[in-house]
Order: C-alpha cells, then structure tokens, then sequence
C-alpha cells in the first residue's frame, strides 16, 4: 500500500464537493496509459453523490499503445451500457488543438437539459495530478490560464471561467486518495509521474515498470532505444544494459539510479515509443 497525500489535497477535496453541487458534467481527465488507475475513487464518489454525469477524456492518447486505448474505450462503453447512466469516453491528445475542441460538444450529449442560451453548460475538469487537466483547460480557452508542468499537483486553487456560447468550466487541483491499495497501481502512478519522487524509491519504479510491462510486452521498443537485446534480461540487467549503453557509472560500476531515471524520463517523454501500462484484462 502507498500513501502520497499532500496536506492541500484535504481542502481541495472539500472544495470540489461544494462545487459540484453548481455543476453539470464531470470532465474526469485519465492518463491513456493507465485509465483504470489513474482514476480515483474520490472522485466517482463525490460526482455519483450529486449524481453528475461523466466524460472520461483519456489523455495523452499519443504517448499510449492505440490497440490498447481502443479496448479501453470499449471497455468504458460497455460499462456505461451496463449501469445506464449517461457517460462517455473519448481519447485525446491535448497538445492537438482538434482533440480538445471536441469535448464540449461531448458534454452537451450528456447533459441535453443545457443546450440553451439561458441555461449555460456548466463543466468541471477532475483528476488526478499530472494527467493534463490544466492543458485541456488552455486548450479549451485557447489561451494560457493555468499553470502547466511536469510535476505533480502544480493547480493548487479552483478557478472557473467563460467559454463563450453558453458555457463555463471550472478547473481543479489534482485530486489522489490517501491510500493506494493495489500495488501496481502505485508504480504505474509513480512511473507516469502522478505521484512525488517521494513516495516510491526511483529504481522500485524502474524495475517494475521494466520486469512488468516493458520487457514481457515492449521487448522491440527497447531494442531500438537502447540498442541492446531484451531477451532474457530482468529489470536488473536491462538497467545495467541502460547505464553501459548511457555513460551512467558510479564508483562501483553501474549506477542502477540513473538508469533508471533515463528508462523513466524516456517512457513519460515518449522517446521510448507508445506504451500503455495496463489492459482492461488487468483489472478482472
């Protein structure tokens, strides 16, 4: 079990209860590499509370497997059928202005009672931290309103502006829980950078991601970045391979650590290829 839970995350919870009582839909931004994980159950609770409907944007579609993010939205379409409740999923890259511009139309779907002028759309963006929610806000503003960047909870206040044609959106914090039960959930969030370097040792993350899913699933895409051949190496000995090939020594040889940051910041750039994290199959 892991535990990353910053002191301002309480407040925002609070914060975001209150406002979603003055919502219409619930944009819950997912990291396409890791839907299921990097959806937090804090977040379905508070929205089902109110009873908001949801669209799931899987974002960073451009960074994720594209089979696997197609059965993810099956997957998603499936489930909503199920429940009957009205929610939709959508793959996007927010980088892509055309992706982004999509989404409000996608809202109004799902919340046909504010299709006027005199009922204004009024549209939340939830998730957890760094999955992109203030880049979908930008984009959807076509103008820099909030602060982007590679670390996590970098929104630390809700702030709600005016979309023009009816409509409004509220961005928010980053939102985790306070305890992470399945581990691998834990790495997968550590390894896409949705936690603090804090909460799980460097290497840990690296190995796993490494013995995991990279080498039984993404074998050719390591092959091609570090030059080198995968086959019947563990995480141990493709760090090694990483650092022999990367300059990285330490007094004692290899220095597994930077390694591993190297095999870390190639998966969260993209520079090692699209690789998704989990299946829907994973989660049974």
């Amino acid at each position: 079990m892991i535990q990353w839970f910053p002191g301002h995350m309480t407040t925002a919870r609070k914060k975001a209860a209150e406002t979603l009582a003055r919502v219409d839909v619930v944009i819950e931004v997912l990291d396409a590499r890791l839907p299921e994980a990097s959806c937090n159950p804090m977040i379905r609770a508070l929205r089902e509370f109110r009873q908001r409907p949801c669209l799931k944007v899987l974002n960073k579609a451009d960074l994720a497997d594209p089979a696997v993010t197609s059965d993810w939205l099956e997957f998603y379409r499936a489930r909503a059928e199920a429940a009957r409740h009205p929610a939709k999923a959508v793959a996007i890259s927010c980088k892509k202005a055309g992706d982004a511009a999509r989404i409000p139309a996608l809202c109004r779907q799902i919340a046909p009672h504010r299709d006027e002028l005199a009922k204004p759309l009024r549209m939340m963006i939830m998730g957890i931290p760094n999955v992109g929610k203030s880049t979908l806000m930008n984009a959807l503003l076509k103008k820099r309103v909030a602060a982007v960047g590679d670390e996590p909870a970098i929104t630390k206040s809700q702030q709600t502006l005016n979309l023009g044609r009816g409509m409004t959106l509220t961005d928010t914090p980053g939102l985790m829980w306070p305890k992470i039960e399945r581990e691998a959930d834990g790495y997968m969030l550590a390894a896409s950078h949705a936690i603090g370097v804090n909460a799980v040792p460097t290497e840990a993350v690296a190995l796993f991601l490494a013995e995991n899913i990279l080498l039984p699933r993404y074998a050719p895409l390591l092959a091609a970045r570090y030059h080198c051949n995968p086959e019947n190496m563990d995480g141990v000995s493709l760090l090694e391979a990483i650092a022999a090939r990367r300059g990285c020594r330490g007094k004692g040889g290899f220095d597994r650590e930077k390694a591993a940051l190297v095999l870390l910041a190639d998966y969260r750039g993209g520079a090692l290829g699209r690789v998704s994290l989990e299946r829907p199959e994973d989660r049974a």
